[in-house]
């Protein structure tokens, strides 16, 4: 699979919503199976926004800090510039804080809705 990049910036800002008045400021660059690759540019603010699969970030540009609101720890806070990959379980609260205006991430998105925390936690329950 493959795709360019070129032809999804000009995609960005998308058209607004009631989560992103300014326009979306990711779109999609390819899907297969549970897996979906995106490109992400705030533009300056990160609007938080649970998702409902585990994701992966890439900052391929510009610098913030990633603040990740876990449930059951101290929120983390950890500065991202390019490089920098970072994980998020499903439904974990999480933004880009302090974005410089060229922040630019590229995104995966895998695993059934629910993340692999939910995958893991009906196979403890499902008898064998």
């Amino acid at each position: 699979m493959k795709c360019s990049i070129g032809r999804i910036l000009p995609r960005i800002p998308g058209p607004p919503n009631q989560v992103w008045p300014q326009g979306v400021r990711s779109a999609p660059a390819t899907e297969r199976g549970s897996t979906q690759l995106r490109r992400f540019h705030p533009g300056g603010r990160d609007l938080p926004q649970p998702h409902a699969r585990d994701q992966i970030n890439i900052v391929v540009a510009g610098q913030a800090e990633s603040v990740i609101e876990h449930a059951d720890r101290a929120t983390a806070r950890l500065p991202s510039e390019p490089h920098y990959m970072l994980f998020v379980a499903a439904r974990v609260p999480h933004r880009f804080q302090g974005n410089s205006p060229d922040l630019m991430t590229r995104g995966a998105f895998h695993s059934r809705v629910g993340g692999l925390a939910a995958r893991s936690a009906r196979a403890r329950r499902t008898p064998q």
